[in-house]
């Protein structure tokens, strides 16, 4: 026997906000976004060395120029892996295991302008603790601020069979 009553306006029809799997995908990709890291570290720190300074005793100095330079670079190249991978299939290598994807809020592909918002913008929200991500349980659409500025969502797929 079918159950025909009407739902009702409970929390069962509003959207999930999917912050546990928000945070298992951040720290998945946390390891391949290090190693980029990694990468980009040796690649300035080798330029410090032909430059003539000498790694056994000097390092680059924090606070530099070329100190900030490095933490741009870092945060450039995690960018590019982050909008590339949403642009290319909607996620990254840390949200397949837990299959969220990025869409556009009408389920298209976002394009590469709110790609790059949403990154910039959820890049602040973990500056700020983390604060745009536990918005989305307050949030009538359950958006986090990244998700609201960029006009994209985050949607979990249905498993395969």
């Amino acid at each position: 026997m079918e159950d025909t009553a009407p739902e009702s306006a409970d929390t069962s029809t509003r959207p999930r906000t999917l912050i546990l799997w928000r945070l298992l995908s951040l720290f998945y990709d946390f390891w391949p976004c290090a190693a980029m890291w990694m990468l980009v570290s040796l690649l300035f720190n080798l330029g410090y060395t032909v430059l003539g300074h000498h790694p056994e005793r000097e390092n680059i100095p924090p606070g530099s120029l070329l100190s900030w330079l490095l933490f741009l670079a870092c945060v450039g190249v995690t960018g590019l892996y982050a909008t590339g991978s949403w642009r290319r299939g909607g996620q990254t290598l840390g949200m397949r295991p837990w299959r969220l994807k990025v869409v556009a809020a009408d389920g298209g592909v976002p394009g590469w302008g709110a790609l790059w918002l949403r990154y910039l913008v959820g890049v602040l929200s973990l500056l700020a603790g983390g604060l745009g991500f536990w918005w989305a349980w307050f949030d009538r659409g359950r958006l986090a601020w990244h998700d609201r500025a960029s006009g994209t969502r985050l949607v979990r797929l249905p498993t395969r069979r």
